[in-house]
């Protein structure tokens, strides 16, 4: 049994003191490949270490969060399109829009958002949209505008049934994580409408935990807690859910496996 991690920021300071043994235990669960998103340019080297330390493992993203839009975001952008030009990355992100932290960016996240949708599209990869409070605002930035050839997954998606359907019609995947565990999310009801063909499961470390883990640090190894609690959702084995999450993943990112 094969699980793919296709959201996992183990390169954060968070894993510091035993971040090869976070790697290891990932690998130990069935963890087989754990995708990287990039933040900003003070993430980047780190992240790049992790994959070139697990070159087997660890495949790294490239891409401006919409948190870290700010005053010199073009320059941040910069980077982002430099790196995409000069070497081999598995998708652009993670971009979307934030409007849960701060709106006083909001424009210049917009702008962000579509300069990233660019590059996936120029690179054929797939776009890592980040959602806050902003379902609304990037469905009005993807229908108002060419999307042809576009692809890519709702990071952590934590929205309706209706904005579900919204987002697969556009060709993108919902990334399941530790919240489908938590009482009261609503996302079972999602997941059950939605099925398995459109889901990708991830963890989002060091955030979300699922449940039994819930309130402490996340790892990718926990995305098993994750796909057990969807095959009891969906009532299949979690055989069934590695099988066709992790071919939904490969497909995605077109990692060959």
């Amino acid at each position: 049994m094969i699980l793919i991690d296709t959201h996992t920021h183990l390169y954060l300071n968070a894993f510091n003191n035993d971040r090869e043994e976070v790697v290891a235990r990932a690998l130990a669960d069935g963890v087989k490949y754990m995708l990287l998103p990039n933040i900003d340019s003070s993430s980047v080297k780190g992240m790049q270490a992790l994959c070139d330390r697990f070159p087997e493992n660890c495949f790294p993203m490239m891409g401006l969060h919409p948190t870290s839009v700010k005053g010199n975001f073009r320059e941040e952008l910069k980077m982002v399109e430099d790196l995409l030009a000069s070497n081999n990355y598995f998708g652009v992100g993670e971009t979307g829009i934030d409007l849960y932290w701060d709106k006083t960016w909001y424009r210049e996240q917009v702008e962000a958002f579509n300069r990233q949708i660019d590059l996936a599209i120029a690179y054929d990869l797939p776009l890592i949209i980040h959602a806050r409070e902003s379902f609304t605002e990037i469905f009005r930035v993807l229908e108002n505008r060419d999307t042809g050839g576009l692809r890519g997954v709702f990071h952590c998606f934590t929205g309706d049934v209706g904005q579900a359907k919204h987002a697969t019609a556009l060709d993108f995947k919902l990334g399941i994580g530790g919240v489908l565990t938590y009482k009261n999310s609503g996302l079972d009801q999602v997941v059950s409408e939605i099925g398995l063909n459109e889901l990708i499961l991830e963890t989002d470390a060091p955030y979300l935990s699922p449940v039994p883990h819930r309130g402490k640090r996340n790892e990718s190894a926990y995305v098993l807690h994750v796909a057990e609690k969807l095959s009891e959702i969906l009532n299949i084995s979690i055989e069934e859910v590695a099988e066709a999450t992790t071919h939904n993943a490969s497909e995605l990112f077109n990692m060959n496996i």
